[in-house]
């Protein structure tokens, strides 16, 4: 792996940026197209026999994810509930927001999809760039497809999104730029050191498509 996707690194903690795509653990049900690419735990795990999975991050989304190298400190986060971790995610969805902030609280299943359960999310319009905004949300709850989730429910989905989004307002975006995934990053995330309780910040830049698709909008707002 490219040295520069180890954002922070320690005795008891790897914290890497996850690429579009990757997958982090094995899926039960792969796809032929997924039975090539390790995942990044196999693959961090050659190096690292401790390692443990502390949290994830969905197929399509990138970024900050925190591996830890030891039984014991896993332990200690899950035992925490996260208590104290802020996680910053950037998106690119459809749409100019009403409001620059604002909080969506709104009940999403639970994994296991018999009960409804709490979800929060905050977001901040970074820009609008036409017809499309870059936002940046902090979620206190970790439900699964939150964000994608919150923000197709206030009618500004995900660019591209193909469970929650709406291929009718895609598909000038795709004839447009000829991208064929959406934009989600998991940017920034801060927690307390699960051993030495000190707060750590990480930061991981935006992949080259994502970059490359905001300069693009931004050259024909």
């Amino acid at each position: 792996m490219d040295p520069k996707r180890t954002l922070y690194t320690d005795n008891d903690l790897l914290v890497v940026n996850k690429l579009a795509g990757e997958l982090v653990v094995a899926a039960e049900k792969l796809t032929a197209a997924d039975r090539g690419n390790l995942p990044l735990y196999d693959f961090l795990h050659k190096d690292n026999p401790g390692l443990r999975v502390v949290h994830r991050l969905d197929f399509g989304t990138s970024g900050v994810i925190v591996f830890a190298r030891k039984a014991e400190v896993v332990k200690k986060i899950r035992d925490s509930k996260f208590e104290g971790w802020k996680k910053c995610y950037r998106m690119i969805v459809h749409g100019k927001l009403e409001a620059k902030t604002g909080t969506i609280t709104k009940a999403l299943p639970a994994r296991t999809h018999d009960v409804m359960v709490e979800a929060v999310t905050h977001y901040r319009v970074l820009a609008v760039l036409g017809d499309y905004s870059f936002v940046e949300t902090q979620i206190d709850t970790g439900r699964k497809h939150q964000i994608r989730q919150h923000m197709a429910g206030i009618h500004h989905p995900l660019v591209l999104d193909p469970l929650y989004g709406d291929p009718r307002r895609d598909r000038p975006f795709k004839k447009k730029f000829r991208y064929r995934k959406f934009f989600l990053h998991a940017f920034s995330l801060d927690f307390p050191h699960p051993v030495t309780g000190k707060m750590i910040h990480v930061e991981a830049p935006l992949p080259k498509a994502f970059d490359e698709a905001l300069q693009k909008l931004r050259s024909r707002k």
